[in-house]
Order: structure tokens, then C-alpha cells, then sequence
């Protein structure tokens, strides 16, 4: 059965909806603090603009609050608090969120190269960035300078400015729920494991990762 999936104005997203999200976030063995509940998800449905929903089997299996907008000029795609269902079809879930919202980013942003970016708390959510280009941080790339730059821009935009470490990406937490991509499939790599090192889940440390869409790819998503 294919993945359903719509993408909505958060100001439409209703208390039931609400909830079914937080079952999923609930469900999905995530510890402490990125286990939301009600209240932090009716948080994040004033803080974004977007949130794309996927359904297997007319149930929701994964959430994504998002929006399209642009920093410094670049279009950019930002993902906030998002869960994936810890099942089968959770990579088949992961790849219709992102897919949605790229699907609306071309529609934004026609002819353009748009940036992705979220934060991640353990390595399976490069899973999202398997598809784009010069992803950040990487294995052996040691990040320029405007690298950096772009990890502190996003800090700012995520509403941790000054907490973050723009050499590793790590952003400190603050004691607040980290609106981040929660999403587990298994590690790509101890390469990639050695970028979580510095995490400290229990404080709500996070990873800033993001890359680049390309605008040739983005293009087909347009006539969908």
C-alpha cells in the first residue's frame, strides 16, 4: 500500500491530529525529551509555517513540521520537529515527507538550488540527505568557512544562536525539547557515528546538518 502523504498550513492542524502525533512520537522509542507530547507539537504548530503528514493504511506514521523560505537570499527548506514511525515502511515514510516538501520547495523556488536542514540527535537521520549534494558535516570534508557561516545562520533560524559549535555543528541544549528529525534506521557508518560523539541527548544537544538540493533534480517534482 503506497504512502499518503499532504503537506498544510500548521494553522489548519486541529487538536485530534495533535494528539495522533504525539502517539506516533510516543511510539517511536524516542527517550526523554524528543518523546513530544501535546503541548510541545501545539508549540511547534505556532512556531512553523508548514507540516507534511504521511498515512499508511489511513493511519499517521510520520510528521514533519517545515517551512520554505529564504536566508540571505538562498531558498531554503527548514525542518523543525518531525517523527517517523519505527516500522517497516519507515524509510518508504522518511523519503514522502522529504519528497513533499521539496515538491512544494520547486513550486517556490523554480530553477533554483534550495538547501535542506534539520537537526538530528543520531546518525539514521542522514537518511534524509541521501539525495542531495555537499552535505554538511561529512566524512573527510573538513567544512569552509562559509560552511560554518551557514551552520550559524541555521542556529539562529532554529532559535539557538550562540549555542552552537560551528566546527562540529553541535548545538548545546537549552533545557527545552529540541525541535528536531527523529528518525532511526541504523547508522550509515562509524564515520558518521564519530559526528553524534559530542551529543549529549539527556541535554538535548542536537546535530545541524544540511545540504543541497540541486535544481535539475528538483525539477520533475514539479509536473507531480
Amino acid at each position: 500500500m503506497a504512502i499518503d502523504v499532504e503537506t498544510k498550513d500548521t494553522t489548519a492542524l486541529n487538536d485530534a491530529e495533535l494528539s495522533d502525533m504525539a502517539d506516533i512520537s510516543a511510539s517511536s522509542g524516542a527517550e526523554g525529551a524528543f518523546a513530544y507530547d501535546v503541548g510541545e507539537l501545539s508549540k511547534a504548530r505556532d512556531a512553523w509555517v508548514l507540516v507534511t503528514q504521511a498515512a499508511d493504511g489511513g493511519r499517521l506514521a510520520g510528521f514533519a513540521f517545515c517551512t520554505l523560505e529564504r536566508i540571505g537570499g538562498t531558498p531554503c527548506v527548514l525542518i523543525g520537529m518531525a517523527s517517523v514511525k519505527r516500522f517497516a515502511k519507515r524509510e518508504q515514510v522518511l523519503r514522502a515527507l522529504v519528497g513533499d516538501e521539496l515538491r512544494r520547495a520547486v513550486l517556490a523556488f523554480p530553477d533554483e538550488d534550495v538547501l535542506v536542514a534539520t537537526r538530528l540527535a543520531e546518525p539514521g537521520g542522514y537518511a534524509a540527505f541521501a539525495d542531495f549534494e555537499d552535505v554538511v558535516p561529512r566524512p573527510a570534508h573538513k567544512p569552509s568557512g562559509e560552511e560554518r557561516a551557514w551552520g550559524r545562520r541555521l542556529a539562529k533560524r532554529f532559535g539557538a544562536e550562540g549555542r552552537v559549535n560551528d566546527r562540529t555543528f553541535v548545538v548545546a541544549g537549552d533545557g527545552e525539547a529540541p525541535g528536531l528529525l527523529d528518525y532511526e534506521n541504523g547508522s550509515p557508518g562509524a564515520e558518521y557515528d564519530a559526528f553524534f560523539e559530542p551529543v549529549d541527548r539527556t541535554k538535548g544537544d542536537t546535530l545541524i546538518v544540511f545540504g543541497w538540493a540541486m535544481a535539475e533534480d528538483l525539477a520533475p517534482l514539479a509536473t507531480r
